[in-house]
């Protein structure tokens, strides 16, 4: 049986459909499961020298008050873990969450081998699942697990909760108020769906690789910088209301993606103003 394929494990989401173009385009047969297809998944895995594991059913909203919430994603890891235990010659790529895993680090930009401290009952389920496909990697399994950062761009589907600089371009369309928590000053690192798509595609073709990487632009930007940003760019008077902090946000992440710069000659190609016009484009 060849084992060409790759499987997109929640592919119908942003990063996932994002990455099947690529793989389409590359002639690479992309195997599209969802996170509630279990039987699809068996069927799908032995035909399949990659699976890239995207699905997740929460953001750090979503569970902030439903710890439960994350069982489901737990759940989804260790059925893929226990499925891919009889396929010693699969690379697993698991997407983590360099936004959330690390909580608010000691140091910026913050690397790999920073404390794993998340606020979010979503960053401690990432990390939880982490950890199992560590112990995946240690019986000699290639797993690499990667930390994104904000992902967007082009694509995107609006989430509540989820995806700033997608729900900032809706209410500056809709001429609707955005509700901030905090300040407004909190950093974080965005990076486009490009850069995603380009590192991953640039990960399929080292199937031996066992590494753990942030994946993020390396540039941090506040939200009222972001909100300012989108002002510009639209030229919409975009309101903001600004609410109490939430204790589960992380106050300042900005990812050194150094190590996985290094391993893929690879480098963010879009900045955030550009990146933020590209976005804007794509929806009128």
């Amino acid at each position: 049986m060849s084992r060409n394929g790759v499987l997109l494990l929640g592919g119908n989401g942003f990063i996932g459909s994002a990455l099947a173009a690529r793989l389409k385009r590359d002639d690479i047969g992309a195997h599209i499961v969802g996170r509630n297809d279990g039987d699809l998944l068996e069927t799908a895995i032995p035909g399949c020298g990659t699976v890239i594991h995207l699905a997740s059913a929460t953001t750090p909203g979503s569970s902030a008050r439903h710890p439960n919430l994350e069982l489901g994603n737990l759940a989804l890891t260790l059925r893929l873990l226990e499925l891919l235990e009889n396929q010693p010659e699969t690379h697993l790529i698991f997407f983590s969450s360099g936004g959330t895993v690390y909580g608010n680090p000691d140091r910026l930009p913050v690397t790999e081998d920073a404390p794993i401290a998340p606020l979010s009952n979503h960053g401690a389920g990432k990390a939880a699942q982490e950890v199992f496909c560590q112990a995946f990697r240690s019986r000699g399994h290639a797993v690499t697990i990667l930390r994104p950062s904000n992902a967007y761009g082009p694509g995107q589907s609006l989430r509540q909760g989820f995806g700033l600089i997608r729900t900032l371009l809706e209410h500056a369309f809709c001429d609707t108020p955005i509700q901030i928590w905090g300040d407004g000053e909190s950093v974080r690192d965005f990076i486009y769906i490009d850069d995603i798509v380009e590192a991953t595609a640039r990960l399929i073709k080292l199937p031996q690789d066992s590494g753990t990487y942030n994946l993020g632009s390396g540039m941090g930007y506040s939200i009222n910088q972001v909100l300012d940003i989108v002002r510009t760019i639209s030229g919409k008077a975009l309101k903001a209301v600004y609410r109490a902090t939430r204790s589960i946000d992380v106050r300042n992440v900005v990812l050194d993606s150094t190590r996985l710069s290094t391993l893929l000659s690879w480098t963010p190609q879009v900045g955030l103003e550009d990146g933020v016009r590209r976005t804007l484009a794509s929806l009128n």
